[in-house]
């Protein structure tokens, strides 16, 4: 697919979206998320990975950032489009500005998310209320939901409960400070 310069594609319950490259508030969040678990993970068998196509059903989804083993030939997909949804123990995504950059974020990847069986979806949501992280986590692929959803607003601390990331905090580090 052709696209124009700034713009980039995913495939999200079935329909191709074409969004803006994000701006440098989003850039700075991602890249924190990004550093720290990258020292968090440092020495293991896993790793974080961003700019990586998710494939589950058929579908790709380009999450912010993700969990997943280091070793290639655990997580490429069978047509070597990206990173096998099983592979994956951990998503994130920082919400943009924007309504339907948001709606794609919380409503839309949080069912697929959810459907794919990813173990832990974290949502860095700067356009909820005064700043909020969301952790979801027990998907129901069945339903396209989440067993345990867990908020709280920016400043209060986050810390992943499963999988490799376990003990990985998310605070005000990563998101800066409550807003308003």
């Amino acid at each position: 697919m052709e696209l124009p310069e700034g713009y980039r594609a995913e495939i999200i319950e079935g329909a191709i979206e074409v969004s803006p490259l994000r701006r440098f508030a989003h850039a700075r969040v991602v890249n924190r998320v990004w550093c720290a678990l990258q020292i968090f993970l440092e020495d293991g068998e896993y790793g974080v990975w961003n700019v990586t196509s998710v494939i589950h059903a058929r579908k790709a989804w380009i999450p912010d950032g993700l969990v997943a083993p280091l070793d290639a030939e655990l997580i490429e997909d069978e047509d070597g489009l990206g990173i096998k949804a099983a592979a994956a123990s951990m998503v994130v995504e920082v919400v943009s500005p924007g309504r339907s950059d948001q709606d794609r974020d919380r409503i839309r990847k949080r069912r697929e998310y959810a459907r794919a069986g990813i173990p832990v979806y974290v949502l860095i949501d700067d356009y909820d209320g005064q700043g909020a992280v969301t952790l979801f986590t027990g998907p129901r692929p069945d339903k396209a939901d989440w067993e345990d959803i867990h908020r709280v607003p920016y400043g209060t601390d986050v810390t992943i409960p499963e999988g490799p990331a376990k003990g990985f905090v998310i605070g005000e580090a990563i998101t800066g400070p409550k807003r308003g």
